[in-house]
């Protein structure tokens, strides 16, 4: 029986960060198969569902996230409404729907455990959103322009 590395696709950004981080370096890598918001979620399409997360540079401006308070399963949202709350030793933020939809999942896990979202933001959904349109994922940005966006 092969024992199991523990390391995740999902994560190699993360570990990245961190080694990158370790040594001085100051890089933000932003996975390219995302969209992303200007008020800095990121969405995932997975089917007729996107997941939702917040981005690298989201969470070190909030620096230790403590709370985390999801939206209620089966509320229905639209693109840019605020849904969901996330708290940090800095400040309170709203996290806004990247599409219209219906909440159908939230990560009951990373409510649990905040700091998750600071360890690894890509990794760590928040809630997902079965799309009522999913063309309206093309009026977000794509990683090129969230970095531009978010530099400038």
């Amino acid at each position: 029986m092969r024992a199991e590395r523990g390391l995740a696709c999902d994560n190699i950004p993360a570990i990245i960060n961190v080694l990158f981080n370790a040594m001085g370096v100051c890089m933000s890598l932003l996975p390219e198969h995302l969209k992303y918001a200007k008020t800095h979620e990121w969405a995932l399409l997975e089917g007729s569902a996107v997941k939702v997360g917040i981005t690298d540079f989201a969470q070190e401006q909030l620096g230790d996230v403590v709370f985390l308070e999801l939206p209620a399963l089966g509320r229905k949202v639209k693109q840019g409404e605020e849904c969901a709350t996330i708290e940090s030793v800095k400040s309170a933020s709203g996290l806004n729907s990247p599409v219209s939809g219906e909440i159908v999942a939230v990560n009951s896990e990373a409510a649990a455990s905040p700091e998750k979202i600071n360890e690894d933001p890509y990794g760590c959904w928040l809630f997902q959103v079965k799309a009522d349109d999913i063309a309206e994922l093309d009026n977000l940005l794509d990683a090129a322009a969230y970095r531009t966006e978010s530099e400038g």
